[in-house]
């Protein structure tokens, strides 16, 4: 009986003490999966404040320079770093460029003994040197992490990188990463703790690994969002070069007894590489004047200004359209890339007289209608573009040819962006349409071949985009 009592007695304090480790494990494990939870509560609350000063930022239309001193600040105070720097990609993506170091950062990369020599009476050169210093692949703890391509803690091997004396710039522990976005390395990113301070933790890794994810996206945005601000500015400007050009180009035509004259140019771009101008030879004469610069847009642009400005100075008074472009061409050649030139067609009118005199260099031949017979003709007499030999071969090619027009008759001066403009399916406008197009609207007045031209054009392209500059000026003989 005494023994059943024993027995009973010692399995109920076996029980007990099995009951009371049970219960010391589950308590254990509670509190390990409290602690647990703390600190990814706190891992978490760390990348919301990163993410939310980035947010921020970017709200208040950030400065580049801004983001990066943001970026280092921020993941040094979330790390408890003594300091942090960020590398920046260069261009050609060969080297990283220093862009921010907060105070108390060190060189992650070896310095030359001249410059720590230096340091040592002039503490600032090791700083400077740091500063200036591109990182290639490879080069110290920059050049590995950028090498690697991952961030990693780096605890071992750092006595390189305490050779100076300063005590502050030392290192004890790093955390150096890489800013990868859509497989590209934008920079690199590093904090530090200093000799004798508690080395980083596996959570700290963690975050860092998190900032060095949210920083590279961060990049990335900065440079899409200059871009996008750069397009806006770039807008603005070649709308304000719009309206200058319009202000050069004549709004209308000039009153020339005897003639009917209508203009228009449609750029291809914000701004024309096409020129066509009315200019005041003498009391009975007026010049006319196409141009079609190579090229399009700003470039185009810049040599359509100056070729008005030469035109204009040299046409008053002289009477041969011949040695009006002469003299433009040996003014524009030495100013004009060789991959550059103009074309123009360049004629008279005389208010006493149905004859017109024209020269032309290397433009697209006009058409005549003819009112008494109904059919078209072109008027194309030798020459070659302007900007292209110093004068010499110029001179001996382009000259002087008269024709006349008749009471009814039409004279059509247009550049190739008429009859090179396309459709949908990559087929040409081309001459044949732009004769028809004449012919069928030589019954009204010149504002009416021209919006007829305008309308044929747009049907006959639709929906498909212009791809040059389009310049048209029709010469009605009343």
């Amino acid at each position: 009986m005494i023994t059943r009592e024993i027995v009973f007695l010692t399995l109920l304090v076996v029980v007990s003490l099995l009951s009371a480790g049970a219960m010391s494990l589950m308590v254990r494990r509670v509190r390990f999966t409290e602690q647990a939870r703390r600190e990814i509560e706190v891992e978490e609350g760390r990348v919301f404040e990163f993410l939310h000063s980035l947010g921020e930022a970017f709200a208040e239309g950030v400065r580049s320079a801004d983001l990066h001193r943001l970026i280092v600040e921020s993941a040094t105070r979330i790390l408890d770093a003594h300091g942090g720097g960020l590398y920046l990609a260069d261009r050609h993506d060969t080297a990283m460029v220093p862009a921010f170091f907060s105070k108390g950062f060190p060189p992650l990369i070896e310095v030359p003994a001249h410059i720590l020599e230096q340091g040592a009476n002039m503490p600032i050169a090791v700083d400077s040197y740091v500063r200036l210093h591109a990182v290639k692949p490879g080069e110290g703890l920059i050049g590995e992490a950028w090498k690697r391509g991952e961030p990693q803690l780096v605890v071992d091997g750092l006595e390189a990188l305490n050779l100076h004396r300063d005590r502050s710039m030392q290192v004890g522990s790093a955390l150096v990463g890489p800013l990868i976005y859509r497989r590209k390395c934008l920079g690199i990113l590093a904090v530090v703790a200093p000799p004798g301070a508690t080395s980083f933790t596996t959570a700290d890794v963690k975050v860092f690994h998190t900032i060095c994810e949210q920083s590279a996206f961060a990049l990335y945005n900065e440079v899409v969002y200059l871009e996008a601000n750069e397009k806006k500015r770039l807008d603005h400007d070649l709308a304000i070069a719009r309206e200058i050009q319009s202000i050069l180009l004549p709004s209308d035509p000039p009153p020339v007894p005897g003639y009917e004259i209508s203009g228009l140019n449609i750029p291809a771009r914000q701004v024309s590489g096409d020129y066509f101008d009315y200019l005041v030879v003498d009391e009975s004469a007026t010049g006319v004047a196409i141009a079609d610069v190579s090229g399009k847009g700003v470039p185009a642009s810049l040599i359509m200004a100056m070729c008005r400005s030469v035109i204009r100075s040299q046409a008053p008074n002289k009477l041969s359209p011949a040695e009006v472009l002469s003299r433009v061409n040996r003014q524009l050649y030495p100013d004009i890339k060789e991959d550059m030139f103009i074309s123009m067609v360049y004629l008279i009118l005389d208010a006493h007289s149905n004859v017109v005199r024209m020269s032309r260099a290397g433009h697209d031949p006009p058409y005549v209608f003819r009112a008494a017979t109904g059919l078209v003709e072109s008027i194309n007499p030798k020459g070659m573009a302007l900007g292209i030999d110093s004068g010499e071969v110029f001179d001996r090619i382009c000259g002087d040819f008269e024709f006349t027009l008749e009471r009814g008759d039409y004279l059509l001066l247009y550049t190739d962006g008429a009859t090179e403009a396309l459709d949908a399916e990559g087929d040409e406008f081309g001459p044949e349409r732009l004769v028809s197009s004449l012919k069928a609207s030589a019954t009204g007045n010149a504002d009416h071949v021209i919006r007829q031209l305008t309308d044929d054009l747009k049907n006959f392209v639709g929906s498909h985009p212009q791809h040059d500059d389009i310049t048209l000026i029709a010469i009605r003989k009343l």
